[in-house]
């Protein structure tokens, strides 16, 4: 994700995005009026904003409803990501969350068999960080992706429990302990594992589920332990958060709306 602190955004742009956000969640014509009411901007500008998009191609028009909706031209842009590898669309934001937090980013895979098999890594320059094997392999289960994936998932206790079992711990938190961190990611959508999974590694996830809300992408930071505060490691789990929704945007086609 982007650092926003120091620019001067452009207000015309981030309407015309947020119009175009709705209309997206929304999958569905919309008329000037409900738009602008549902984007907060007055009947005017929104006008505004929809013909232009329309002129572009961005937006369609149909002229017998009045209702705008997304448009073919999106697809000049889309065309060439269709056919990229999906980790080479993830890594312009994962890099950035390493950078500006100065973490190592691990993207994993989560599989049908219930493991999370690691895919791809993302390090910010010049810090120590732990090393991991590309195509490493845990339960789904385990540390802070594992909280998330039985959250997500809405396991009852029982199951969760079962889960749990099958983890092989370095310095094994209690269930009860982890049943809880289970509940606050329901809340949350992201999860810690303090040196638990791991000694000496303080570990923050968050993850991706696709249209029907299968989980399908892991992301964890994964520092020493004592390199990040409790303050930097929130802000981690909150940019790993908003990384995940858009991923589940922009590659799964979740809908925005979607519980």
């Amino acid at each position: 994700m982007i650092d926003d602190a120091g620019l001067k955004l452009v207000p015309a742009v981030q309407n015309a995005m947020s119009i175009m956000r709705l209309l997206s969640a929304q999958g569905r014509p919309m008329g000037a009026t409900q738009i602008a009411r549902e984007t907060g901007l007055n009947v005017s500008s929104a006008f505004n904003i929809l013909r232009t998009l329309a002129h572009e191609g961005l937006l369609s028009f149909d002229p017998e409803a009045k209702t705008y909706r997304m448009g073919m031209g999106l697809l000049e842009f889309a065309v060439p990501l269709l056919g990229a590898n999906p980790a080479d669309v993830i890594r312009p934001a994962l890099t950035a969350i390493a950078r500006d937090h100065q973490t190592m980013i691990a993207l994993w895979q989560i599989t049908q068999t219930e493991r999370i098999v690691l895919t791809d890594r993302f390090t910010a320059p010049n810090i120590l960080h732990v090393v991991l094997a590309q195509n490493s392999r845990l339960p789904v289960f385990s540390g802070a992706i594992g909280r998330c994936y039985a959250a997500t998932m809405g396991l009852s206790e029982a199951r969760t429990r079962k889960g749990f079992d099958t983890v092989r711990w370095q310095d094994a938190p209690s269930f009860e302990s982890y049943w809880a961190d289970v509940l606050m990611a329901r809340e949350t959508g992201t999860a810690r594992d303090r040196s638990q999974l791991f000694r000496g590694l303080d570990i923050v996830a968050s993850l991706s589920r696709d249209a029907d809300g299968v989980p399908r992408l892991g992301m964890s930071s994964i520092t020493v332990a004592g390199q990040q505060t409790d303050e930097s490691l929130g802000a981690i789990a909150t940019a790993l958060a908003e990384a995940a929704r858009q991923i589940e945007r922009c590659l799964f086609g979740r809908n925005a709306t979607a519980n």
